[in-house]
């Protein structure tokens, strides 16, 4: 048996604590449900550890903030999962007093590396008779009981607004907690769009990879509005609820056309575009972790047109630019500064023999 993450490990050396129906905020291994005592609801913001929970027998999954509504007050216990984000935090156990009914056991599960310390003292000041109950595996388990739980929940009421700007364009764009653009346009996404504003795509369909709160889709059809040009289609992907969420309001605000899709890569998607761009992470909580844009780059070929072309940024120090030679064409520096690189090549079909 594959051996699961430090805190799932922990809450089972703890599941005399898992009393009546059970509420999990923040599975990051669906293996953990079926040694879990009894069953209940289990959550997790990415989209393919979601597909993974809907298949256990005995549980209802739930893909980020947005749980089934009539769930309130109906769990006994409630266990939240540190997230990696600490903003998010606050919003997740926002989640737990609403979900848990009144006087349920809450439970916090958190890594040290993590920052559990600080997280403590959230948990301390929103709920009832907080107290530390277990340390082990780097880990530690608070527990308190919920009191006057919040009759409703909507992850709506979290959103967050700001307005950005770059390369002559300024548009609104939604933030929620945990969300990678929510403290304003990061250096890497400025360079890529400075990029598209120099050497424009010559797309009409456009895929945005990893796509967070819609930032590149609707700076890109704002731009083209600005020129008078055909605004296009901006289709955006991401495997995070919060930027799926995200990504949906600003386009809405934004009235930008194209839809976005929840999802663990381009495994599941179907179509081929003109041109896709993207600013993929390469951090997987504190760790850098590169397995997402290697496998996107080993795929994304599939779901380019014949000539169609890859706008890509990333730290220059990752090793991209020999994978993008290998599965897409020759890798072009379209910008490069101190820290990032914006990458460009053209899909090319493979040599008759």
């Amino acid at each position: 048996m594959a051996t699961l993450a430090n805190t799932h490990d922990v809450l089972l050396r703890n599941r005399e604590l898992l009393e009546g129906r059970v509420a999990l905020l923040g599975v990051s291994d669906p293996a953990l449900l079926s040694q879990c005592p009894g069953s209940g609801l289990a959550m997790s913001e990415h989209a393919g550890i979601y597909s993974q929970l809907a298949e256990q027998p005995g549980w209802q999954a739930c893909f980020g903030y947005r749980c089934p509504k009539g769930q309130g007050g109906g769990f006994d216990t409630v266990v939240v999962f540190l997230p990696k984000a600490r903003a998010e935090l606050d919003l997740r156990l926002a989640l737990a007093r609403h979900l848990g009914r009144e006087g349920a056991t809450l439970l916090l599960i958190g890594g040290k590396k993590e920052g559990i310390a600080g997280a403590a003292r959230q948990f301390q000041g929103a709920v009832e008779g907080a107290m530390k109950v277990d340390s082990a595996r780097h880990c530690q388990v608070w527990l308190g009981h919920n009191q006057a739980p919040p009759a409703s929940f909507d992850p709506s009421d979290w959103l967050q607004w700001q307005t950005l700007s770059s390369a002559g364009i300024e548009w609104p764009v939604a933030g929620l907690p945990g969300v990678f653009s929510l403290d304003g346009l990061d250096e890497g996404t400025r360079l890529l769009l400075e990029t598209l504003s120099g050497h424009p795509l010559k797309a009409e369909r456009v895929l945005d990879f990893a796509c967070g709160a819609g930032v590149i889709g609707s700076w890109l059809q704002a731009f083209r509005k600005a020129r008078a040009e055909k605004p296009g289609r901006v289709d955006g992907l991401d495997v995070q609820a919060q930027a799926v969420d995200c990504a949906r309001a600003t386009y809405e605000k934004n009235r930008v056309a194209g839809d976005i899709y929840a999802s663990d890569g381009l495994a599941g998607l179907e179509g081929r575009w003109q041109a896709v761009v993207s600013n993929p992470p390469f951090h997987s909580g504190i760790k850098t972790d590169t397995s997402m844009t290697e496998q996107f780059l080993a795929q994304v070929a599939r779901h380019l047109e014949p000539g169609g072309e890859l706008r890509l940024v990333a730290n220059s120090f990752l090793p991209y630019e020999a994978l993008i030679n290998r599965h897409i064409g020759p890798a072009e520096k379209l910008a490069q500064n101190r820290r990032f690189t914006v990458y460009r090549a053209f899909r090319q079909l493979p040599a008759r023999r």
